[in-house]
């Protein structure tokens, strides 16, 4: 073009200033309300008395109404009256403009709609030069509303490329190493295209761009776009155990792999997702467009269904839990929270802060299955009338279990626990791997009055009613202690000691039936290991302590144990125990060998040990690593012999330099999920 021979975007430099150095040095990405400077070379000496125009664009059909368009100069405000984004620009006091060097300071608003621009510049002739640019949004903007102050929250909300999920019981639980991988280059393109292709958008492109300044409204977007049950989703869930179409969730370990197959294959949704899953790719996506975002577990999480704020559980007369009904528990429930302002609900900044964005499948709101943005300080103070989905969210940390034996002739309900669900809500914590506990973030403590139902606002609920009698005992004290500190362990014997004591006058003949079953941690699946049944008389004011061995079983990772049923000779007297316990399986050690460089290559060693007196069959490794791994990398290994241990070396060619993390994963047709991570340091 006549009079610009060179357009300098300052890429490296611009994107250092910007936080988005991490995602490419190569490409101009800058974060909304913050300068990033142009330099301009001319083929003649540039005078004050001179202007520059530029014009930005987003979208197919930019309007300056819609804060999609803007143009703006050097010299005078050129934006028109009704442009909603305004951007500004200036000539840096540094430029050389005699020699026809001219730095610009560009300044895109605080409010302006993230995503993919056009940048044309021009010097009051008719030819412009065109380039491209990519704005986020700015935790690092105290006008944003996405502003988040503390500068390590920053890091490890926005920055940090790892992470720990939550899985297990409240009691027993392990923290799985998730590599998010938000600063991949690949993700620039992919997390526009999510956007792009999300419904609202095809509806109304001109109407989701512009939404696009809104964090509110990006998130509500990226929580439905994560699950592909209305759209062309990210990832398909299945929680019914048949994989064989596409892969296991345990044996995921980066958002990295799920979201490259998703962009690779024309945007069709990748088999399978469950609750962790979802949230690791939908905290990579908040990230990457500067959202900050944390992963949140939530253990003993409530499903209602019909907004009820109770769940409804049903064992048979011999402690049997029935399958099928519309509530259930799950022993963790897993989403992710986004840190934004919340002035569409009020002005006082009351419900900024932490918001829960769920991407799992599992109710629909307005239409869509999404949920949140719903604040964490309405779900605390049971403000449910307020956006998004807080009733739902309300119930899965608070809800009342209400719990049902169902006889032959009558349903009875001998128990209400108003403790249980929510024990433990959990995230890892800042600058570390310890695990940081928000449970009361999200309701009062157990005993106040106010972590009650009754003060829930402005909500109105279709209660259950079960016309019966709710029988209760006080003759009969039961005890079961589980004093089993460790972790439950395949193959291993589970050991119970079961103390009864008749405070009354007669003597009480019991019959003791124990019964294990397993289930999913959804709790939608049951399998039932053992029955045994005894009978047991006590004599007035007598005790009894009985140990019962339970032999141990070939179970998996999620598993969980269904109860144990004490059943007196007199229908009232029913009592059940209900006993969560994790089970967890193999151990393996990864680590790195020697000193790794950038551009150098390195070796991954991964060791498993097989501790059965069994082979292992059809043995398997993925490995994933932002930064030392482009892609994940799958490796199959054959069989374990028993009682042996397996070293296995990969060697990989580091891409980004810094504190770095392998992830690796083993699985065989014995046992799946068999985690290990390890951190390296990357030399420049």
């Amino acid at each position: 073009t006549a009079g610009i021979f060179l357009v300098d975007l300052h890429c490296h430099a611009n994107n250092v200033a910007h936080n988005t150095h991490e995602i490419s040095t190569s490409r101009l990405i800058v974060r909304r309300g913050q300068p990033f400077s142009i330099t301009l070379e001319l083929d003649f000496a540039f005078s004050t008395s001179d202007s520059v125009k530029l014009t930005v664009e987003t979208g197919r059909f930019p309007s300056p109404s819609r804060g999609t368009k803007c143009t703006f100069g050097t010299r005078v405000l050129m934006c028109g009256v009704g442009t909603k984004a305004p951007w500004t620009c200036s000539i840096d006091a540094k430029s050389a403009l005699k020699s026809g060097c001219v730095t610009l300071s560009v300044t895109p608003p605080a409010d302006a709609p993230v995503g993919k621009y056009s940048l044309s510049i021009e010097l009051g002739r008719p030819s412009a030069v065109k380039e491209s640019l990519v704005v986020l949004f700015n935790p690092w903007c105290q006008n944003d509303w996405v502003h988040l102050p503390d500068e390590k929250e920053r890091k490890e909300y926005v920055m940090n490329e790892q992470g720990h999920i939550y899985r297990g019981t409240a009691c027993d639980f392990s923290p799985m190493f998730w590599d998010f991988g938000q600063f991949e280059e690949e993700m620039v393109d992919i997390c526009l295209k999510l956007l792009d292709v999300n419904p609202k958008h095809k509806r109304d492109p001109e109407d989701d761009v512009s939404a696009r300044c809104n964090p509110i409204y990006v998130g509500r977007v990226i929580s439905a776009m994560i699950n592909c049950n209305d759209d062309m989703g990210v990832l398909e869930g299945c929680w019914d155990g048949d994989y064989q179409d596409g892969v296991c969730p345990t044996r995921w370990t980066s958002s990295v792999s799920i979201l490259q197959r998703w962009f690779q294959s024309g945007c069709k949704a990748v088999k399978y997702g469950q609750c962790w899953v979802f949230a690791g790719v939908m905290c990579t996506v908040m990230r990457f467009f500067g959202i900050p975002c944390r992963v949140v577990t939530n253990f003993v999480s409530g499903h209602d269904t019909n907004n009820s704020l109770t769940i409804d559980e049903y064992f048979d007369e011999y402690g049997l839990k029935q399958m099928g009904n519309a509530d259930s528990i799950w022993n963790f429930h897993v989403w992710v929270e986004g840190w934004m302002k919340r002035p569409d609900l009020d002005q006082d900044g009351h419900y900024d802060g932490w918001q829960v964005l769920d991407p799992t499948p599992q109710e629909r709101s307005e239409g869509m299955f999404c949920c949140g943005p719903a604040p964490v300080s309405a779900i605390h103070d049971g403000h449910t009338n307020l956006k998004y989905d807080i009733p739902f969210v309300f119930s899965e940390v608070n809800a009342d279990i209400n719990l049902w034996t169902d006889g032959s002739k009558i349903k009875m309900k001998y128990l209400t626990d108003t403790a249980k669900v929510g024990q433990k809500i959990s995230t890892k914590a800042v600058g570390s791997t310890a695990i940081n506990d928000l449970t009361d973030t999200y309701k009062y403590k157990e005993g106040n009055d106010a972590n009650r139902g009754g003060t829930v606002i402005g909500g109105k609920f279709d209660l259950k009613h079960f016309c019966v009698k709710v029988y209760q005992s006080e003759t009969i004290r039961y005890i079961l202690p589980y004093r089993q500190k460790t972790c439950l362990r395949n193959s291993h014997d589970i050991k119970l000691n079961l103390k009864l004591s008749n405070r009354g006058r007669g003597v009480k003949s019991m019959s003791i039936f124990v019964n294990a079953q397993v289930t999913n941690y959804t709790a939608t699946k049951v399998t039932n290991v053992l029955h045994d049944s005894y009978v047991q008389k006590l004599m007035a004011g007598q005790g009894l302590s009985t140990n019962r061995p339970t032999d141990g079983y070939d179970l998996t990772y999620f598993n969980q144990f269904h109860p144990i049923t004490l059943k007196t000779n007199r229908k009232s007297h029913v009592a059940f125990i209900i006993l969560h316990k994790n089970i967890s399986s193999l151990l393996e050690q990864s680590s790195v060998l020697g000193e790794a460089r950038l551009h150098h290559p390195v070796t991954v060693q991964v060791e498993f040990k097989n501790p059965l007196n069994e082979t292992l069959r059809f043995c398997s490794l993925t490995i994933n690593g932002s930064g030392l791994f482009r892609s994940e990398l799958f490796e199959s290994i054959g069989d374990l012999p028993a009682n042996t241990t397996l070293t296995h070396q990969i060697q990989t060619t580091p891409y980004r330099a810094g504190l770095k993390t392998v992830v690796a994963d083993f699985d065989c047709s014995t046992f799946r999920d068999v985690k290990d991570s390890c951190t390296v340091y990357i030399k420049p």
